[in-house]
Parts: structure tokens; C-alpha cells; sequence
């Protein structure tokens, strides 16, 4: 699992190092899918549901699960989420940034920061016998601090040898199952400058903010230890 979270790591690396004006959202899917090719990795989304993309890329009110297409050109001010699955030897991990094309305005930088700082808060609360509405609370308490919505019907979730296995790890406080010593999920605040309703968009797959606002999500996977866990796709 740490090789596929290398992989997803240098995905995503180089797919936000050609973010800029002009690009299409199907060319930062073909360097992900270079990145995977090099190391003999494939696309979890792929294998898993049979998505038709390599990665997910969303923009501005698309939370997840954006579809990569050459007739998508990003432009200035848009904020673009990356979200990376790699399964590698039967292994996944599973990330997610969100960059900002060129200058953000205030707002987006500051829904950016909520999301940021709500995924280390919620790092801090995953640890073996803490439950997962630790990690869910913390995040839902700093994202409204900062004024802003998590997209509640949207959560983390345990990985290893599928993309998604038990427990869900939502973004939101509640009881939930207790966090054990090597258990493997993922933490992703994915949240909205509005209210944080979604709904799926006509394609199936992409999932939007019902108002329109503009949303954030910031992913890791990680190893539950009695510690600090262990981050898999740094």
C-alpha cells in the first residue's frame, strides 16, 4: 500500500504542475495515466466501476467524480480537483488535491484553507480507539468554524483491497465504529462554499453542489496506529 501511495502521490504531483489556462481536463488525465504506466499501476475507478477515466476531475461546483474530456479546457480561477485511486498489486490508495488555476479570489482561497485544515485536524482524531466520528467531528467543526458546509452525504472510507470497503468515514460528528491499530481508510473533507447539498449530474457520475457553490476536497489514505497514523499518499 505504500507503493500505491507513492504512485498516487507523483500523479498527483505532476497532474497540479500543468494545471494552467488552456489545458483540458483529458491531458491532466493522460499524465496521470503515464504516471500509472511507468510503474505497471492501474485505475482503481476503472477495475472498480468501470469509470470513464483514468482519474476524477472535478471543477468550481463539482465535488467528485468529474468526467476527463478533451472538450473540458480549464480556465482562469477555476478551482480543479484531483482525485487519484491507484490499484497496484492488488493494493489501492486513493488521494485527492484541489488547486487553484492562476490567481484564486479570497473566497476560494479560504474555502481551500477550510478543507486543508480540516483534513490535518481530522488526521489528529484518527488514531487506534478513538471512533470515526472523532475524525468526522473534527473535520465538520473546523470546516463551519471558517464559515463554511461539509457536503455531508460525501464521505472517506476504508481501503486496501478495493476502493471502498467498511467503515465510511463521514464528515460529519457521530458514533461510528470503533478506529483499530492497522485498519487503512481515508480521510477527505470535501466540502462547499454553500449549504453542501449535492445531487448526480445527468452523466451518472458527477456529483455537484446544489446551489452552484463552489466546493473543496482534500484527501490522503492512511495507516489507524496508536499514534499519529501513517500517510500513505504524502
Amino acid at each position: 500500500m505504500r507503493a500505491a501511495g507513492r504512485v498516487v502521490a507523483e500523479a498527483i504531483r505532476e497532474m497540479s504542475r500543468r494545471v494552467r489556462p488552456g489545458v483540458t481536463t483529458a491531458e491532466l488525465d493522460d499524465v496521470a495515466a503515464g504516471v500509472f504506466a511507468r510503474h505497471g499501476a492501474r485505475s482503481g475507478p476503472q477495475l472498480d466501476y468501470d469509470f470513464p477515466g483514468v482519474t476524477c476531475i472535478s471543477l468550481d461546483d463539482e465535488c467528485v467524480h468529474g468526467i476527463p474530456s478533451s472538450k473540458r479546457r480549464i480556465r482562469e480561477g477555476q478551482l480543479v480537483k484531483l482525485d487519484v485511486t491507484a490499484e497496484l498489486d492488488g493494493f489501492y490508495a486513493d488521494a485527492c488535491r484541489t488547486v487553484a488555476v492562476g490567481r484564486a479570489k479570497g473566497r476560494e482561497q479560504r474555502l481551500m484553507a477550510a478543507a486543508q485544515s480540516a483534513l490535518k485536524l481530522g488526521l489528529e482524531q484518527a488514531r487506534a480507539g478513538n471512533n470515526v466520528g472523532a475524525v468526522g467531528g473534527a473535520v465538520q467543526a473546523e470546516v463551519e468554524r471558517r464559515g463554511f458546509n461539509v457536503c455531508a452525504e460525501l464521505t472517506g472510507h476504508g481501503i486496501g483491497r478495493r476502493i471502498h470497503e467498511e467503515p465510511d468515514v463521514p464528515n460529519v460528528a457521530w458514533d461510528g465504529p470503533e478506529l483499530t491499530d492497522g485498519l487503512v481508510i481515508t480521510v477527505e473533507p470535501i466540502i462547499a462554499a454553500g449549504r453542501g447539498d449535492v445531487y448526480v449530474e445527468d452523466d451518472g457520475w458527477t456529483i455537484r453542489t446544489e446551489d452552484g457553490s463552489r466546493s473543496a476536497h482534500f484527501e490522503h489514505t492512511i495507516v489507524i496506529t496508536g499514534a499519529s497514523p501513517i500517510l500513505l499518499t504524502a
